[in-house]
């Protein structure tokens, strides 16, 4: 078997996409296609976010399941022209992980549950600073950031006794670029992103979404 018809085969017998997540792909690849600037990737797809957050029931478990250890990070899509990244923040109740800073575009959006997010500026001795207020923010809102000035962000679960879930869309493949985390107590590390996907759950691709949406 060649290694096309493998990729093929594994795609087959992989779980279909949900069709809300599949939609808001095709949606933003058409976009990031078409606009001309960042400003615009934004705007429309802050809107896009926004739809597909509205309803909570779309994300399978295998991406959505909490480790009551620590948090989880899963990738959702991988872009076969690195153009973006989709994932999904998993955190049980009251996580809090530390601050994080990604140097690329960025449209985070709640499906589940409510979140504290934190602002960091970067400081002259490399480390970050509080910057600002915090913000909650619950089910259905987003909210999005540019590259250029970009601050540090910390994602914490405002409830004590509930999960929270968040999809970001990042305008890079987050695999292949330096991502910075500021944990309380130790250095800063600098490396890519990793995601918590196993072999059951691998991240859906340009293969994945081929398929005809059904509205």
């Amino acid at each position: 078997m060649t290694d096309q018809s493998a990729i093929i085969a594994d795609t087959l017998a992989a779980p279909p996409v949900p069709p809300s997540l599949k939609r808001f792909i095709w949606d933003m690849q058409s976009m990031i296609e078409l606009t001309e600037s960042e400003r615009e990737i934004l705007l429309i797809g802050s809107d896009l976010m926004s739809r597909l957050v509205a309803e909570s029931d779309w994300l399978p478990n295998g991406f959505a399941t909490p480790n009551p250890v620590r948090h989880q990070r899963f990738q959702l899509y991988s872009d076969g022209l690195e153009r973006f990244t989709v994932a999904a923040t998993v955190l049980a109740g009251g996580q809090n992980p530390p601050p994080t800073f990604d140097p690329t575009w960025e449209i985070v959006g709640v499906l589940r549950g409510s979140i504290k997010l934190e602002r960091f500026q970067m400081t002259e001795d490399g480390w970050v600073a509080p910057k600002g207020e915090p913000v909650q923010m619950r089910q259905g809102q987003c909210v999005s950031f540019g590259s250029k000035n970009r601050d540090a962000l910390r994602v914490a679960n405002a409830a004590d006794d509930d999960n929270a879930v968040l999809i970001h869309v990042y305008g890079a493949e987050m695999t292949k670029i330096p991502r910075r985390t500021f944990p309380p107590d130790g250095d800063m590390q600098e490396g890519p992103a990793t995601f918590d996907n196993g072999q059951d759950n691998p991240p859906y691709d340009i293969f994945s979404i081929q398929t005809r949406i059904e509205d």
